[in-house]
Parts: structure tokens; C-alpha cells; sequence
């Protein structure tokens, strides 16, 4: 993880301006930085999402392609998710540096997207135990200002939500072998239901209280954090302690307390961003990767 050193009285300032409900740039202890999101940016892929939250900028990309369903659950697709870090986001990062964070945050997400409910994985069979499609998730961290998990799956819930893959009829002939036909009309196409598809809030316990969206500064105050994957209702659906420190049961009750009320504003601003912009068509000026 990217991070930076801090002198003691440097620390003492965030602490104690924490306490006080006022972080150094002038948010209260439960505030997100502004998000820029963006969707459909990468052209080869099935779905694409770019978002930047503070100095921190993340690109994820979907790419939808025909596999066999797992044997142990043969009438579904299924998600493969893996995570690069970008030498250029932190000096940590150079040679292999963001191998293990990126193995981390993969982890991660897998452990997220567990959930029977998260998405629909029966939608993405197309002929029990031949065919299946296969969601590959595919996410870089471009630069790393601080809270990382957030954004990353922010950006991920957007690929999803702008994902389209191609409908598919199974053609069976006399014999009774199966064919598989493509549509190759753009609008034909399946797209996926990210309603429950949770969003992570990941909380930094700073002296005696706990901030969201903590910036690196943040960060090199904190001791221990709590990471929660919450759903539009609300719901905590996974639940991970980052760092060295300890939490106590109280702290951890209020950090899962404020987990859901912040996430379920998260989801709120982020599928009406979504739905604005989709709203848009054509006529979207859009940014592009190299905005």
C-alpha cells in the first residue's frame, strides 16, 4: 500500500482535528472526496468504468467470453477478477511492489462478490453444464492517493451497470447436437441487474473516531481499519480489519453503523450519476481514458 511519513506534530494535527469533526481538507469525518465517474471508455471491451476519487484513479474493464460453468454449479457464469498496479501509482509500486495489494484487492473482491445475491450469475448460463459466459474483470490502479477498496469497487459496480453482452440462441438440429448462435446486432444484447452488487466502505479509526475515504495523510495516522461491502438497502454483506491495530467491539458496532448509512448515500449518488449519463446517448462528451 502507497503511504507517506508523517513528523509527530503533523500527526497530532489530523488527530486531533479529527476529533473535532474537521479533517485538514475542511471535510467532516463522514465525507467522501468528489468522485469523477465515467463509463464505456475502453472500445474492445464489454464494459468499461474509470473513477477518480481525490489522487486516487482506478480503470476497470469487463470483457464477457464464452466458458464452461463450473461443475459444482453447472446452470451458472461466473466472475474472474484480477487487479494490476500501475508502477507509476506509487514509488512503492516499482519493480513488484503492488503484486501483494494487487492480490489483496482481488481477494477482496472475490470474497465480495460471493454473495448468491450480488449479481445474477444464473443470467450468464446459456446451455447447463456446456456454456456459460464468463465476466473477466480486469482492474488497473492507475495512481494511489489514499483509500483504494472504495473506488475500485465503485468503478467495478459502474463496468458492470454499463456491460452488454451479446444475446445467444442454442440451436439444436436432428441428431441433437447443440450450435451455438451469436446476435450480432449491438442493441440485441443481455445487460446486467447491479442493484445488489455492494460498494465498499472502508473505515480508518483516527485517535478516539473514524473517518471515511481516508487520504494517505489519513492513512499514516491510523492504526487500524474496518472494510465493509454494503448494499443499496443498507445491508453488510462482508466485513475485513486492515492494518495492525486492534479495534474494540464498540468501535467496530459504530464503524459498521456509519458503514451502512454512508454506503447506502454512496449507492445513491452513484446509480444516479450512472443514470444521468446514460441518459445522455450519443450526445455524451465523453473524457476518455486519456481526459
Amino acid at each position: 500500500m502507497a503511504s507517506v511519513v508523517l513528523s509527530n506534530a503533523e500527526k497530532l494535527y489530523i488527530v486531533h482535528g479529527v476529533q473535532e469533526d474537521l479533517r485538514v481538507d475542511g471535510r467532516g469525518c463522514e465525507d467522501y472526496r468528489c468522485a469523477e465517474v465515467e463509463t464505456d471508455i475502453v472500445s474492445n471491451t464489454s464494459g468499461s468504468a474509470r473513477v477518480k476519487l481525490g489522487h486516487t484513479d482506478i480503470l476497470v474493464g469487463v470483457k464477457a467470453e464464452m466458458g464452461t460453468p463450473k461443475l459444482e454449479k453447472p446452470d451458472e457464469g461466473y466472475l474472474e477478477f484480477s487487479v494490476d498496479c500501475s508502477a507509476n501509482a506509487a514509488p512503492e509500486f516499482e519493480g513488484r511492489g503492488g503484486e501483494e495489494l494487487g492480490a489483496e484487492i482481488a481477494n477482496t473482491l472475490y470474497r465480495v462478490f460471493s454473495s448468491e445475491s450480488s449479481v445474477d450469475l444464473k443470467s450468464l448460463c446459456i446451455n447447463p453444464r456446456d456454456h456459460c459466459w464468463v465476466l473477466y474483470v480486469d482492474v488497473l490502479l492507475l495512481e494511489c492517493g489514499g483509500n483504494v477498496f472504495d473506488p475500485v469497487s465503485i468503478a467495478v459496480k459502474a463496468a458492470l451497470f454499463n456491460t452488454r453482452i451479446p444475446k445467444v440462441r442454442v440451436l439444436e438440429d436432428e441428431e441433437g447436437s447443440k450450435e451455438i448462435e451469436l446476435s450480432d446486432d449491438p442493441y440485441d444484447c443481455i445487460r446486467l441487474n447491479v442493484d445488489n452488487v455492494p460498494c465498499i466502505v472502508t473505515l480508518s479509526k483516527i485517535g478516539s473516531r473514524h473517518v471515511v475515504d481516508a487520504t494517505l495523510q489519513e492513512e499514516a495516522c491510523s492504526l487500524a481499519s474496518l472494510l465493509i461491502s454494503v448494499t443499496s438497502k443498507g445491508d453488510l454483506t462482508s466485513m475485513k480489519k486492515l492494518g495492525k491495530g486492534s479495534l474494540d467491539p464498540e468501535s467496530i458496532f459504530e464503524m459498521m453503523e456509519t458503514g451502512k448509512r454512508v454506503g447506502k448515500s454512496l449507492h445513491i449518488a452513484l446509480q444516479k450519476t450512472l443514470d444521468e449519463e446514460e441518459s445522455l446517448g450519443a450526445s455524451r462528451q465523453k473524457v476518455g481514458f486519456l481526459g
